[in-house]
């Protein structure tokens, strides 16, 4: 079958939080507390209980405030850290692209939740397992779309099949580019090609997203554990594990950014 892919044009989003609204109660996520920062968003981070969000970026432009609104979540990239430090095997991607975190197998070492370069994996406390988003995978084997696409009020999330989807942000980019607007499209080399495709008409820097992000690696991997070990976080999983049997293909191909065992 094939691959799907959301399509999140930017330059249609309003910010109306409808999308993390929706999410919440399909999932039968938790509210949790937030906290005033000097920022809209809410809640402050994403996490076990939330697992999309829309960021919010202060900009300037023509001497006037400017607001772009991004919506977070997991990209479900085709090159997956997540997948590559599971311990567990409980993180796999399917055929479709879709990363998927099996409940039942995690065994809550949070290794995926540092390994994440988008920050998309939380770990639940009630649950003792990391969650994620999971692309509303059961709605679409019943024909229905993901719960923030069905949602939307003005269409920025779409989804449909991947080398679609990529027509029609390019499509879309060269009718802004006709008006004088420069688009990027975020999303179709990144990590060997995201299954989370952004249109946007910033840099991919302005909108908080990384501008080359990194597979996990076994280098990689030693400065998150100081960082865990730094923050209290107990791995209970030891290093020739994680890197053992799941990790081999990935350390191995780092030059191709292929991961064999994805």
């Amino acid at each position: 079958m094939a691959e799907l892919a959301k399509y999140i044009d930017v330059t249609k989003c309003t910010g109306c939080r409808g999308c993390q609204v929706a999410c919440k109660q399909w999932n039968g996520l938790a509210a949790v507390d937030t906290e005033f920062s000097g920022s809209y968003e809410n809640p402050p981070k994403m996490g076990g209980d939330t697992w999309t969000k829309i960021r919010f970026f202060e900009t300037e432009e023509s001497g006037k405030v400017k607001f772009l609104f991004r919506k977070a979540q997991c990209m479900h990239c085709t090159e997956a850290s997540c997948v590559a430090v599971c311990a567990a095997g409980a993180v796999t991607k399917n055929d479709r692209g879709v990363v998927i975190i099996d409940q039942n197998r995690c065994i809550g070492c949070k290794n995926c939740v540092v390994a994440c370069p988008f920050h998309a994996v939380g770990f639940s406390e009630e649950t003792g397992t990391s969650r994620k988003c999971r692309m509303c995978y059961e709605r679409i084997e019943n024909g229905m779309d993901p719960a923030c696409v069905k949602t939307c009020p003005v269409g920025a999330v779409t989804i449909g099949e991947r080398d679609r989807i990529l027509i029609q942000a390019k499509e879309k980019a060269s009718q802004l580019k006709a008006k004088g607007i420069r688009t990027w499209i975020y999303g179709e080399n990144e990590l060997g090609g995201l299954h989370v495709i952004y249109l946007l008409d910033d840099k991919p820097e302005a909108y908080g997203l990384p501008v080359n992000p990194q597979v996990a690696t076994a280098s990689l991997f030693g400065n998150w554990l100081s960082a865990l070990v730094g923050a209290g976080i107990l791995i209970f999983t030891p290093f020739w594990l994680i890197f053992g049997h799941r990790g081999e293909g990935i350390i191995k191909s780092r030059g191709t950014g292929v991961d064999s065992n994805a």
